[in-house]
Protein backbone atom coordinates (compact mmCIF):
# COMPACT_ATOMS: atom_id res chain seq x y z
CA UNK A 1 0.00 0.00 0.00
CA UNK A 2 1.42 3.52 -1.15
CA UNK A 3 2.08 6.50 1.77
CA UNK A 4 -1.01 8.30 0.10
CA UNK A 5 -3.16 5.05 0.16
CA UNK A 6 -2.08 4.13 4.12
CA UNK A 7 -3.09 8.56 4.74
CA UNK A 8 -6.38 7.93 2.73
CA UNK A 9 -7.48 4.88 4.94
CA UNK A 10 -6.85 5.75 8.37
CA UNK A 11 -7.18 9.60 8.62
CA UNK A 12 -10.49 9.73 9.00
CA UNK A 13 -10.29 7.19 12.07
CA UNK A 14 -7.33 8.85 14.10
CA UNK A 15 -9.33 12.15 13.81
CA UNK A 16 -12.26 10.49 15.75
CA UNK A 17 -9.52 9.49 17.78
CA UNK A 18 -7.78 12.55 18.92
CA UNK A 19 -5.07 13.06 16.23
CA UNK A 20 -5.59 15.66 13.91
CA UNK A 21 -3.26 16.02 10.55
CA UNK A 22 -3.07 18.33 7.46
CA UNK A 23 -1.84 16.83 4.75
CA UNK A 24 0.01 13.63 3.23
CA UNK A 25 2.04 13.15 0.18
CA UNK A 26 2.98 10.55 -1.73
CA UNK A 27 6.85 10.76 -0.25
CA UNK A 28 6.30 10.70 3.07
CA UNK A 29 6.95 7.41 4.81
CA UNK A 30 4.28 6.77 7.52
CA UNK A 31 2.77 3.24 8.75
CA UNK A 32 -0.26 3.37 10.53
CA UNK A 33 -2.37 0.58 12.29
CA UNK A 34 -4.50 -0.51 15.01
CA UNK A 35 -5.06 -2.61 17.63
CA UNK A 36 -7.26 -4.21 20.46
CA UNK A 37 -5.62 -3.84 24.28
CA UNK A 38 -6.83 -2.81 27.37
CA UNK A 39 -10.05 -3.05 26.43
CA UNK A 40 -9.92 -0.22 24.05
CA UNK A 41 -8.31 0.44 20.45
CA UNK A 42 -4.53 1.21 19.96
CA UNK A 43 -3.61 3.27 17.26
CA UNK A 44 -0.05 3.52 15.84
CA UNK A 45 1.47 5.77 13.92
CA UNK A 46 5.42 5.75 12.83
CA UNK A 47 6.60 7.90 10.80
CA UNK A 48 10.57 7.98 9.19
CA UNK A 49 11.33 4.32 8.60
CA UNK A 50 10.92 1.90 6.51
CA UNK A 51 7.51 -0.09 6.26
CA UNK A 52 9.12 -3.93 7.26
CA UNK A 53 10.50 -1.95 10.91
CA UNK A 54 7.57 -0.30 10.88
CA UNK A 55 5.20 -3.44 10.88
CA UNK A 56 7.87 -5.80 12.95
CA UNK A 57 7.74 -2.68 15.87
CA UNK A 58 3.90 -2.78 15.53
CA UNK A 59 3.61 -6.73 15.93
CA UNK A 60 6.00 -6.33 18.85
CA UNK A 61 4.00 -3.66 20.34
CA UNK A 62 0.72 -5.59 20.09
CA UNK A 63 2.15 -8.71 21.76
CA UNK A 64 3.20 -6.54 24.75
CA UNK A 65 0.46 -4.81 24.66
CA UNK A 66 -1.22 -8.65 25.48
CA UNK A 67 1.18 -9.60 27.87
CA UNK A 68 0.20 -6.27 29.61
CA UNK A 69 -3.30 -7.38 30.01
CA UNK A 70 -2.83 -10.19 31.25
CA UNK A 71 -0.52 -9.61 33.67
CA UNK A 72 -2.72 -6.41 34.55
CA UNK A 73 -5.98 -7.50 34.52
CA UNK A 74 -7.44 -7.19 38.49
CA UNK A 75 -10.58 -10.06 37.76
CA UNK A 76 -9.08 -12.23 35.68
CA UNK A 77 -6.29 -15.14 36.38
CA UNK A 78 -3.25 -14.18 36.10
CA UNK A 79 -0.16 -12.42 38.16
CA UNK A 80 -2.54 -9.29 39.33
CA UNK A 81 -4.79 -11.58 40.31
CA UNK A 82 -2.81 -13.40 42.43
CA UNK A 83 -1.14 -10.51 44.33
CA UNK A 84 -4.76 -9.45 45.08
CA UNK A 85 -5.49 -12.84 46.08
CA UNK A 86 -2.09 -12.97 48.44
CA UNK A 87 -2.69 -9.17 50.11
CA UNK A 88 -5.87 -9.94 51.84
CA UNK A 89 -4.21 -12.60 53.65
CA UNK A 90 -1.68 -10.59 55.32
CA UNK A 91 1.27 -12.99 54.46
CA UNK A 92 4.01 -12.19 52.79
CA UNK A 93 4.21 -13.17 49.40
CA UNK A 94 7.04 -13.22 46.59
CA UNK A 95 5.82 -9.90 44.28
CA UNK A 96 5.33 -10.99 40.20
CA UNK A 97 7.94 -9.13 38.32
CA UNK A 98 5.05 -7.96 35.92
CA UNK A 99 3.35 -6.05 38.80
CA UNK A 100 6.00 -4.84 41.71
CA UNK A 101 6.98 -1.23 39.16
CA UNK A 102 3.49 -0.83 39.13
CA UNK A 103 3.11 -1.12 42.98
CA UNK A 104 5.78 1.31 43.62
CA UNK A 105 4.79 3.51 40.82
CA UNK A 106 1.30 3.58 42.41
CA UNK A 107 2.61 3.88 45.81
CA UNK A 108 4.35 7.28 44.64
CA UNK A 109 1.88 8.99 42.92
CA UNK A 110 -0.80 8.19 45.20
CA UNK A 111 1.24 9.52 48.28
CA UNK A 112 1.53 12.66 45.75
CA UNK A 113 -1.91 13.22 44.86
CA UNK A 114 -3.23 12.77 48.84
CA UNK A 115 -4.80 9.43 47.78
CA UNK A 116 -7.25 11.22 45.73
CA UNK A 117 -5.74 8.30 43.14
CA UNK A 118 -6.11 5.32 44.60
CA UNK A 119 -5.33 1.80 42.58
CA UNK A 120 -6.07 0.16 45.96
CA UNK A 121 -9.86 0.62 45.58
CA UNK A 122 -10.69 -2.32 43.60
CA UNK A 123 -13.37 -3.69 45.96
CA UNK A 124 -14.88 -0.15 45.08
CA UNK A 125 -14.58 -0.26 41.10
CA UNK A 126 -16.29 -3.84 41.37
CA UNK A 127 -19.23 -3.14 43.76
CA UNK A 128 -20.09 -0.02 41.58
CA UNK A 129 -19.74 -2.89 38.49
CA UNK A 130 -17.38 -1.01 36.75
CA UNK A 131 -14.59 -3.60 36.52
CA UNK A 132 -16.58 -5.04 33.32
CA UNK A 133 -15.63 -2.89 29.68
CA UNK A 134 -19.61 -2.46 29.22
CA UNK A 135 -21.10 -1.35 32.30
CA UNK A 136 -24.61 -0.29 30.95
CA UNK A 137 -26.83 -2.63 32.73
CA UNK A 138 -25.33 -1.67 36.03
CA UNK A 139 -26.83 -0.02 39.09
CA UNK A 140 -25.71 1.73 42.11
CA UNK A 141 -24.41 -0.99 44.97
CA UNK A 142 -26.14 -0.45 48.31
CA UNK A 143 -25.15 2.53 50.38
CA UNK A 144 -23.93 -0.07 53.44
CA UNK A 145 -21.95 -1.78 50.74
CA UNK A 146 -20.22 1.97 49.66
CA UNK A 147 -20.33 2.77 53.53
CA UNK A 148 -18.14 -0.57 54.81
CA UNK A 149 -15.70 -0.14 51.90
CA UNK A 150 -14.47 3.64 52.56
CA UNK A 151 -14.93 2.93 55.88
CA UNK A 152 -12.02 0.33 55.66
CA UNK A 153 -9.76 2.94 53.49
CA UNK A 154 -7.57 0.51 51.74
CA UNK A 155 -4.71 2.67 50.18
CA UNK A 156 -1.55 2.15 48.38
CA UNK A 157 0.47 2.72 51.86
CA UNK A 158 -1.56 -0.80 53.24
CA UNK A 159 0.81 -2.04 51.10
CA UNK A 160 4.45 -3.32 52.50
CA UNK A 161 7.34 -3.86 50.12
CA UNK A 162 10.45 -6.00 51.21
CA UNK A 163 12.71 -6.61 48.41
CA UNK A 164 10.63 -8.82 46.25
CA UNK A 165 8.70 -9.30 48.90
CA UNK A 166 4.60 -7.70 49.40
CA UNK A 167 2.32 -8.09 52.88
CA UNK A 168 -1.03 -6.67 52.53
CA UNK A 169 -2.05 -5.09 55.90
CA UNK A 170 -5.67 -4.22 55.01
CA UNK A 171 -8.03 -7.35 53.82
CA UNK A 172 -9.81 -4.89 51.77
CA UNK A 173 -7.24 -4.40 49.55
CA UNK A 174 -7.84 -4.90 46.11
CA UNK A 175 -5.48 -3.44 43.17
CA UNK A 176 -6.97 -2.15 39.93
CA UNK A 177 -4.78 -0.33 37.75
CA UNK A 178 -7.20 0.60 35.17
CA UNK A 179 -6.42 4.53 36.18
CA UNK A 180 -2.47 4.49 34.99
CA UNK A 181 -1.96 0.78 33.66
CA UNK A 182 -2.75 2.30 30.12
CA UNK A 183 0.02 4.88 31.03
CA UNK A 184 2.44 2.80 31.70
CA UNK A 185 2.02 0.62 28.95
CA UNK A 186 2.38 3.77 26.78
CA UNK A 187 5.52 4.39 28.25
CA UNK A 188 6.57 0.90 27.60
CA UNK A 189 5.98 1.03 24.15
CA UNK A 190 7.69 4.04 23.48
CA UNK A 191 10.82 2.42 25.20
CA UNK A 192 10.50 -0.44 22.65
CA UNK A 193 9.98 2.10 20.06
CA UNK A 194 13.37 3.76 20.72
CA UNK A 195 15.14 1.21 21.38
CA UNK A 196 14.28 -0.37 17.67
CA UNK A 197 15.55 3.07 16.15
CA UNK A 198 12.06 4.97 16.22
CA UNK A 199 12.17 8.47 16.97
CA UNK A 200 8.72 9.57 15.25
CA UNK A 201 5.47 7.80 16.32
CA UNK A 202 2.52 8.22 18.38
CA UNK A 203 1.13 5.43 20.57
CA UNK A 204 -2.52 6.23 21.32
CA UNK A 205 -5.01 4.39 23.24
CA UNK A 206 -8.38 5.49 22.85
CA UNK A 207 -7.28 9.46 22.54
CA UNK A 208 -4.67 8.79 25.35
CA UNK A 209 -1.38 9.03 23.90
CA UNK A 210 2.24 9.42 23.91
CA UNK A 211 4.19 11.25 21.31
CA UNK A 212 7.61 11.49 20.12
CA UNK A 213 9.21 13.07 17.47
CA UNK A 214 7.78 14.66 14.76
CA UNK A 215 4.53 13.87 11.58
CA UNK A 216 5.79 13.14 8.34
CA UNK A 217 5.64 16.95 7.45
CA UNK A 218 8.41 17.99 9.89
CA UNK A 219 5.73 20.08 11.74
CA UNK A 220 4.55 18.88 15.36
CA UNK A 221 1.83 16.40 15.93
CA UNK A 222 -1.47 18.20 16.66
CA UNK A 223 -3.49 16.85 19.11
CA UNK A 224 -7.15 17.21 19.40
CA UNK A 225 -8.55 17.42 22.57
CA UNK A 226 -12.51 15.68 22.64
CA UNK A 227 -15.40 17.92 23.68
CA UNK A 228 -16.91 16.95 27.27
CA UNK A 229 -19.67 15.96 25.90
CA UNK A 230 -17.90 13.20 24.29
CA UNK A 231 -18.63 13.54 21.05
CA UNK A 232 -16.76 16.56 18.49
CA UNK A 233 -13.38 18.13 19.03
CA UNK A 234 -13.00 21.20 22.40
CA UNK A 235 -9.38 22.09 20.88
CA UNK A 236 -6.32 21.10 19.79
CA UNK A 237 -2.58 21.27 21.28
CA UNK A 238 0.51 20.78 19.23
CA UNK A 239 3.13 18.44 20.44
CA UNK A 240 6.84 18.24 19.22
CA UNK A 241 9.64 16.06 20.97
CA UNK A 242 8.18 13.67 23.88
CA UNK A 243 5.21 14.31 25.79
CA UNK A 244 1.97 12.62 27.00
CA UNK A 245 -1.71 13.99 26.51
CA UNK A 246 -4.06 12.39 28.62
CA UNK A 247 -7.62 12.98 29.31
CA UNK A 248 -10.17 11.88 31.99
CA UNK A 249 -13.74 12.57 31.38
CA UNK A 250 -17.25 11.65 32.81
CA UNK A 251 -18.62 10.49 29.27
CA UNK A 252 -16.21 7.61 29.44
CA UNK A 253 -17.55 4.40 31.28
CA UNK A 254 -20.72 4.71 32.65
CA UNK A 255 -24.69 3.76 33.45
CA UNK A 256 -27.82 5.56 34.08
CA UNK A 257 -30.41 4.47 36.82
CA UNK A 258 -33.57 5.42 37.42
CA UNK A 259 -33.00 8.49 35.32
CA UNK A 260 -29.26 9.30 37.03
CA UNK A 261 -26.08 8.58 35.04
CA UNK A 262 -23.31 7.35 37.08
CA UNK A 263 -19.75 7.67 35.86
CA UNK A 264 -16.45 5.47 36.15
CA UNK A 265 -14.20 8.15 38.37
CA UNK A 266 -14.89 7.11 42.02
CA UNK A 267 -13.66 9.49 44.90
CA UNK A 268 -12.03 7.27 47.52
CA UNK A 269 -13.33 9.37 50.13
CA UNK A 270 -16.76 9.07 49.65
CA UNK A 271 -17.00 5.88 47.27
CA UNK A 272 -19.01 7.30 44.62
CA UNK A 273 -18.50 8.96 41.19
CA UNK A 274 -16.55 12.38 41.80
CA UNK A 275 -18.73 15.33 41.14
CA UNK A 276 -18.25 18.92 39.80
CA UNK A 277 -15.96 17.98 36.82
CA UNK A 278 -16.65 16.84 33.10
CA UNK A 279 -13.31 16.31 31.88
CA UNK A 280 -9.58 17.10 32.40
CA UNK A 281 -6.64 16.94 30.26
CA UNK A 282 -3.00 17.28 31.46
CA UNK A 283 0.08 17.49 29.59
CA UNK A 284 2.77 15.29 31.16
CA UNK A 285 6.52 13.96 30.00
CA UNK A 286 5.58 10.76 30.82
CA UNK A 287 2.34 8.63 30.48
CA UNK A 288 2.37 7.05 33.14
CA UNK A 289 2.35 10.21 35.71
CA UNK A 290 -0.19 11.78 32.87
CA UNK A 291 -2.54 8.97 33.61
CA UNK A 292 -2.23 9.10 37.03
CA UNK A 293 -3.01 12.81 37.32
CA UNK A 294 -6.03 13.02 34.63
CA UNK A 295 -8.15 10.93 37.40
CA UNK A 296 -6.53 12.84 40.62
CA UNK A 297 -7.34 16.37 39.17
CA UNK A 298 -11.13 14.93 37.84
CA UNK A 299 -11.38 14.06 41.64
CA UNK A 300 -10.25 17.07 43.21
CA UNK A 301 -12.26 18.94 41.08
CA UNK A 302 -12.20 23.03 40.39
CA UNK A 303 -11.48 23.76 43.83
CA UNK A 304 -8.67 22.21 44.37
CA UNK A 305 -7.25 20.66 40.87
CA UNK A 306 -4.83 23.03 41.31
CA UNK A 307 -2.93 22.02 44.16
CA UNK A 308 -2.66 18.46 43.75
CA UNK A 309 -1.21 19.55 40.04
CA UNK A 310 1.41 21.08 42.11
CA UNK A 311 2.28 18.27 44.13
CA UNK A 312 2.27 15.64 41.12
CA UNK A 313 4.58 17.74 38.79
CA UNK A 314 1.97 18.55 36.62
CA UNK A 315 2.58 22.09 34.25
CA UNK A 316 -0.44 21.86 31.83
CA UNK A 317 -3.65 21.36 32.77
CA UNK A 318 -7.73 22.09 31.58
CA UNK A 319 -10.18 21.33 33.54
CA UNK A 320 -13.54 21.71 32.58
CA UNK A 321 -16.26 22.01 35.26
CA UNK A 322 -20.04 20.51 35.53
CA UNK A 323 -21.22 24.30 35.16
CA UNK A 324 -19.35 24.64 31.93
CA UNK A 325 -16.41 26.99 33.04
CA UNK A 326 -13.06 25.83 31.53
CA UNK A 327 -10.43 26.28 33.89
CA UNK A 328 -6.75 26.35 32.76
CA UNK A 329 -2.87 27.29 33.84
CA UNK A 330 -1.51 30.32 31.83
CA UNK A 331 0.95 27.88 30.22
CA UNK A 332 -2.18 25.47 29.42
CA UNK A 333 -3.37 28.20 27.67
CA UNK A 334 -0.33 29.15 25.55
CA UNK A 335 -0.93 25.64 23.67
CA UNK A 336 -3.96 25.17 23.59
CA UNK A 337 -6.20 26.24 20.89
CA UNK A 338 -9.86 26.28 20.96
CA UNK A 339 -12.64 25.58 18.40
CA UNK A 340 -14.66 27.64 19.81
CA UNK A 341 -13.61 30.20 22.58
CA UNK A 342 -16.05 32.56 23.02
CA UNK A 343 -18.64 29.96 23.81
CA UNK A 344 -16.52 29.51 27.04
CA UNK A 345 -16.21 31.49 30.36
CA UNK A 346 -12.61 30.95 31.04
CA UNK A 347 -10.92 31.35 34.54
CA UNK A 348 -6.98 31.38 34.31
CA UNK A 349 -5.00 29.93 37.66
CA UNK A 350 -1.94 31.00 39.16
CA UNK A 351 0.83 29.54 37.39
CA UNK A 352 2.59 26.45 37.67
CA UNK A 353 6.01 27.14 36.66
CA UNK A 354 6.65 24.33 33.80
CA UNK A 355 10.09 23.30 33.35
CA UNK A 356 12.03 24.80 30.45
Amino acid sequence: MSSLATCQRYLPITLLLGLLFTGCSPEQTRYDTRFLAFGTLMDLTIVGVGSDLAAHAAQVLESDFAEMHRSWHAWDPGPLGYVNKMLKTGEQFSAPPAVLPLIRLGQTLSLSSEGLFNPAIGELIDAWGFHSNDPSGSRPPPTETIAHLVQQNPNMQDIEIDGLLLRGKNPALKLDFGAFGKGFGIDLAVTRLKEMGISNAIVNAGGDLRAIGRRETGEPWRIAIRHPDGDGILGSLEIAGDASVFTSGNYERQFTWEGKRYHHIIDPRSGYPAQGTRSVTVIHHDSTTADAAATALFVAGPDNWYRIARRMGIHYVLLISENGELQMNPEMQTRVKLVDEASWKIRLSPALNPEP
